[in-house]
């Protein structure tokens, strides 16, 4: 199942704040001298809805590097002296606040109010563990305040921080430290390239290698095959390749465990496909630097999510949409004499 970590009992115990701009625009860094007075309980419980509110369904990570060494990620490494080291904290926060800056080079990247947390007894798989959080707030919303003297009321306004919409954000769990601990993540930006430098350029991160992930990825292998490979090598219709993503589908919502040549069995059936598949496979864990085993138990939470992608839908001009949810064999194309194209349905019941 997919991993999540628990909240009920933790304490926000010291928050840095950084202000970061863009290197290229020629804005600032600025450095904070000191921690963040954390004296007023209220202040406190906003920064903990601010800081962990985003984070309801988890996806977890690990530190990677260009090597595979992630013991040469800075990220890694500042957070292992502040794990290791308290008094470290905000000497190490402003290292990562620099870290990002050299980073902040594409003109399209926002500056930004940067926050690092840290915090003690998060609950992770029975666990209680330190975790620090790394959390970058880009955009700033109008806000107004009633004002009230002798019964005369006025209105101001201000800008600030909405508590409710985090831009970018990490948690890193002190659990896991020899597999590059764990690590989790939101990057609301996330829209263009330039927004990748968050997950890939300054935090460098690969997925766990758990069931969650093994079943996310090979989900995400299979409809890359069926849609981008399989009608490159093959005579396939649209028909044929909505029923191979409705098997792939089938397969992982009706077993408990996952087997590779079982799934290409009951899927491709074909042996020169199964052959077309299992070159694809290769080809693409390579490039995209994927650890998948070929044996795993299916997580159920990865197969709700990813089935989303998986399009049942046939598209006839702007005329019809047909949705393929069952039998391949009851739906028949063919091409009229005057070369109109069709599908005939056969059916029992009309509901």
């Amino acid at each position: 199942m997919a991993e999540k970590f628990e909240i009920e009992t933790t304490q926000l115990e010291k928050v840095s704040v950084h202000q970061v701009g863009n290197k290229t625009n020629n804005e600032d860094l600025i450095i904070s001298k000191d921690l963040l007075d954390l004296s007023d309980g209220k202040l406190k419980d906003l920064l903990m809805k601010f800081f962990v509110s985003s984070f309801s369904n988890p996806e977890f990570y690990n530190f990677s590097f260009s090597n595979n060494d992630f013991t040469l990620n800075p990220i890694y490494s500042y957070a292992l002296q502040m794990f290791e080291h308290g008094s470290a904290f905000h000497i190490n926060s402003i290292h990562i606040a620099k870290h990002l800056y050299e980073l902040s080079t594409h003109p399209q990247i926002k500056s930004g109010d940067l926050f690092i947390a840290y915090f003690a007894n998060i609950q992770v798989e029975d666990e209680d563990v330190e975790a620090i959080g790394i959390f970058k707030s880009e955009n700033k919303y109008d806000f107004l305040k009633l004002n009230q003297t002798n019964n005369v009321f006025d209105v101001s306004y201000n800008d600030g921080i909405n508590i409710d919409k985090l831009d970018k954000g990490c948690l890193i769990f002190n659990t896991n430290a020899d597999q590059g601990y764990k690590v989790c993540i939101i990057d609301k930006g996330n829209k263009g390239n330039e927004a990748q430098y968050w997950k890939d350029s300054f935090l460098q991160l690969k997925p766990c290698s758990n069931n969650y992930n093994h079943t996310k990825e090979f989900m995400n292998i299979a409809k890359n095959f069926v849609t981008k490979q399989l009608n490159e090598e093959f005579e396939v219709t649209k028909a044929d390749q909505i029923d191979y993503l409705n098997r792939s589908v089938d397969y992982f919502k009706t077993n408990d465990t996952f087997d590779k040549q079982e799934f290409e069995q009951a899927v491709f059936k074909d042996e020169g496909v199964i052959e077309s598949f299992r070159t694809f496979d290769e080809a693409y864990r390579m490039s995209n630097e994927l650890d998948i085993s070929d044996s795993f138990d299916i997580s159920s939470q990865a197969v709700k999510k990813q089935a989303r992608i998986f399009k049942s839908v046939l598209k006839l001009d702007k005329n019809f949409h047909i949705y393929i949810h069952g039998n391949r064999n009851l739906i028949e194309q063919g091409v009229e004499e005057d070369g109109r194209k069709f599908y005939k349905i056969y059916f029992k019941e009309e509901e």
